[in-house]
């Protein structure tokens, strides 16, 4: 399991994969200067409810892996977490299966 740091003092915990695909997405989106939400789920075992917070190019970010290899990277699911940033409910966070499913629902998907 790796970590969000959001603005050094606040860590969110995701799997390593999750989080790397994470972090291309925000990259992305953060290198064009664009300021967005991101949601997800907290599991049951984290207490469960949902979390959304605000990211922008001048809030400090770490990613914080646990695990020395980076995984490969899945395209499609990073193009998916993007996609769901230009909407009202922000960047959500999606599984790598539910990334391919939101794809097929976009105009041309």
């Amino acid at each position: 399991m790796g970590f969000l740091v959001y603005a050094g003092t606040q860590e969110y915990e995701f799997e390593d994969r999750v989080l790397a695909h994470l972090k291309a997405a925000i990259t992305l989106k953060l290198r064009r200067q664009e300021s967005f939400l991101m949601s997800w789920t907290n599991p049951a075992e984290k207490g469960g409810g949902r979390l959304s917070i605000w990211l922008a190019p001048t809030i400090p970010l770490t990613f914080r892996f646990s695990g020395g290899r980076p995984p490969t990277l899945n395209q499609e699911w990073i193009d998916a977490l993007v996609a769901t940033a230009h909407t009202t409910r922000g960047l959500v966070v999606l599984s790598e299966s539910e990334a391919e499913s939101y794809l097929e629902t976009l105009p041309g998907g």
